[in-house]
């Protein structure tokens, strides 16, 4: 749909015909001049009559620039479909543990025994994928902690960078305080009630800085809620010897569930145990009904300026007029 910005502009196209009608009342009468042999000046006067009149070629030249001018005078704009935006959701930050102790194969999927991290991968990234709205971050963290991706709307590229970021690249470790820190430092900027940090980790802390427990001091006095996941087996039965079944070993012995369990609480979140992975897909899908995302839908119409077609076509009935006169005089 085609609509102008100005189009009051438009009422000016009887404006040559009113200046031509107004400046004929001006016009004074010319002096006779009496010429003894007429005949000498008829052809004179033939010639002459048919130069001073304007080809109607002309006119309508000089009409269509006129109107074509102040077409784009008018700012004449496509106005497309309505398209709607994204929608305004939290600010959540993940924080994801590549210590060493997350390739321990004690977790399945899709039938086969595989390592934390690849389970946590697979499940992360749907719940990734459906928080359209949100904008999402990522720390990884090991020894050290890092942002991996800041705060974006981006999705497709945070799930990229986490299913390509392998175990013990940020160190065997486990610094579970300074991750928090990094992810509140992210996060205090952003509204209070959007402020979300997601924390899986399989162990206990045991590098970094920060203690847990006051950085979640520090989380709770800037209004982010810490949703804490502890993810491992509880039951891991190791090989015997020639084949034989061994013994039943706890792979998450050194889970710190109190710490963990403290971080949620005082931050005003939860905290989770995701023993396999369909208890995993459960701990997000739980996250995604405390926290939903608020749809809040805006609608835009895009438009695109279109003023330079009358434009140009002013330009070019003025060119040919121009051509149209010269041959003439030629």
């Amino acid at each position: 749909m085609i609509q102008f910005v100005w189009p009051w502009l438009l009422l000016l196209a009887p404006l040559p015909l009113l200046v031509r009608y107004r400046w004929s009342l001006f016009d004074l009468p010319v002096a006779a001049l009496t010429v003894p042999q007429l005949a000498r000046f008829r052809a004179a006067g033939d010639v002459t009559a048919s130069t001073l009149r304007k080809p109607r070629g002309h006119v309508l030249l000089l009409w269509i620039a006129w109107l074509a001018l102040l077409a784009a005078a008018a700012r004449p704009q496509w106005i497309g479909e309505p398209v709607q935006l994204p929608v305004t959701g939290r600010d959540v930050m993940l924080a994801v543990d590549l210590s060493g102790s997350m390739g321990t194969e004690d977790l399945v999927l899709e039938g086969q025994t595989t390592n934390r991290l690849a389970v946590v991968k697979r499940v992360l990234v749907d719940f990734i994928e459906r928080r359209q709205g949100d904008r999402l971050g990522l720390v990884l963290f090991g020894t050290n902690a890092y942002v991996q991706a800041p705060l974006t709307h981006d999705l497709a590229t945070v799930a990229r960078l986490l299913d390509e970021a392998p175990i013990g690249i940020a160190g065997g470790r486990t610094a579970i305080g300074d991750a928090i820190g990094l992810g509140v430092k992210l996060l205090r900027q952003r509204p209070a009630e959007q402020r979300v940090l997601i924390l899986l980790t399989d162990g206990a802390s045991n590098a970094g800085a920060v203690d847990p427990r006051n950085a979640a001091e520090l989380a709770r006095t800037s209004g982010v809620r810490i949703y804490t996941i502890g993810v491992g087996a509880s039951t891991l039965r190791m090989p015997g010897l020639f084949g034989m079944l061994g013994g039943v070993v706890n792979p998450s012995a050194d889970m710190d569930e109190p710490t963990l369990t403290a971080i949620a609480e005082r931050t005003g979140g939860q905290y989770f145990r995701a023993q396999d992975t369909e208890a995993l897909m459960g701990v997000y899908a739980a996250i995604d009904a405390l926290e939903p995302i608020t749809l809040d839908p805006e609608l835009y119409r895009p438009t695109a300026a279109l003023f330079h077609w009358p434009l140009a076509l002013a330009w070019c009935a003025m060119l040919l007029l121009l051509l149209l006169r010269q041959r003439r005089r030629a």
